[in-house]
């Protein structure tokens, strides 16, 4: 049985109440506007929606239901049977938002991609500040 994955949390304060951010948040077409390695929404029902990556490839996201905790984890598969756990939180924070992150390092994941996706992240984060703290 394998141990406990490398992770790595990272997170993002946004000068916006933390409701509002997580109603606009807690859409799946919301991502679009922020998360550059889901790319353009094809189609989508409910909880589950598939992207276009960023390399092109259809990708299926299943996301938490709405829910009064900030809770928006989600679960992303590119290939079938190849799901990876992706947890974010966003809590109160005096009266902003704090987003939290958590970056699962996969086995098949070198060093260099484990690094490479949690600066993605980290870039998709300050895009996703910038546009709530736009609007």
């Amino acid at each position: 049985m394998p141990g406990p994955a490398e992770s790595k949390t990272i997170s993002v304060t946004i000068a916006r109440d933390w409701r509002e951010a997580y109603a606009f948040m807690e859409h799946p077409l919301s991502f679009a506007q922020w998360a550059s390695g889901l790319g353009k929404p094809l189609r989508g029902e409910g909880s589950q929606w598939t992207f276009e990556s960023a390399d092109g490839r259809p990708v299926t996201v299943r996301f938490t239901p709405r829910n009064p905790h900030g809770v928006l984890d989600h679960y992303v598969a590119g290939e079938p049977g190849d799901e990876v756990y992706v947890p974010m939180r966003i809590v109160a924070n005096g009266d902003g938002a704090l987003v939290l992150l958590t970056l699962f390092r996969t086995a098949a994941m070198s060093d260099a991609q484990f690094a490479a996706d949690a600066l993605w992240v980290e870039r998709d984060l300050a895009a996703l500040k910038h546009f709530l703290e736009k609007r």
